[in-house]
């Protein structure tokens, strides 16, 4: 595809889902064929291609930071990439409510050239995993979802996953020096 959206792809090996965004473009299978039926397409192969380069590991620092002043509450943030200058920054949310185990709050509005590259929250005191309502918000958006748990600890739990319009990819292990950025030294 030579501009962003969506499209179904029909291949002799199933049927895939062409996702085009300034900084990704993914190619997924959605399925294969219960029958042998003579499709005049040749074969697909799921693809990843990252057009925004690597992520600035001071921007989780960043957001580590952030979830320390909020503890033991959660709080969120977005990772944006401009398109037109290649630049990240960490954008935070306007945060409805929050507790220990909740966040509610409002998406940030981004300029023109501004896209979503990974929606963070923390956990506060718990580990980093992603819930049902986790996967319910995610399903609609191309992203990397990461969550910071244990925001205390020495050495924060971490997850992070790849979320295509309801496909999610679990990247494991998160980057090393995602956990060294965010490393704390122990209270003495």
């Amino acid at each position: 595809m030579e501009r962003q959206g969506e499209r179904l792809l029909v291949a002799q090996n199933g049927v895939y889902l062409e996702i085009v965004r300034p900084w990704v473009r993914l190619v997924r299978k959605l399925g294969g064929y219960d029958h042998k039926t003579s499709i005049p397409y040749g074969d697909m192969a799921e693809e990843t291609a990252l057009h925004c380069g690597r992520l600035p590991v001071e921007l989780i620092r960043q957001f580590a930071d952030m979830a320390m002043a909020a503890y033991p509450k959660e709080t969120g943030a977005w990772i944006v990439w401009n398109a037109a200058t290649h630049l990240f920054r960490l954008v935070p949310v306007t945060i409805r409510e929050h507790s220990e185990s909740h966040l509610r709050y409002d998406r940030p509005c981004l300029s023109t050239d501004d896209v979503l590259l990974v929606d963070c929250h923390s956990h506060g005191p718990s580990p980093a995993y992603f819930s049902p309502t986790d996967d319910e918000d995610d399903r609609y958006d191309v992203k990397f979802a990461f969550v910071l748990g244990n925001c205390v600890s020495p050495v924060p739990s971490m997850a992070l996953r790849l979320c295509a319009k309801g496909i999610f990819e679990p990247v494991e292990p998160v980057p090393s020096d995602w956990y060294r950025a965010v490393r704390r030294k122990e209270l003495s």
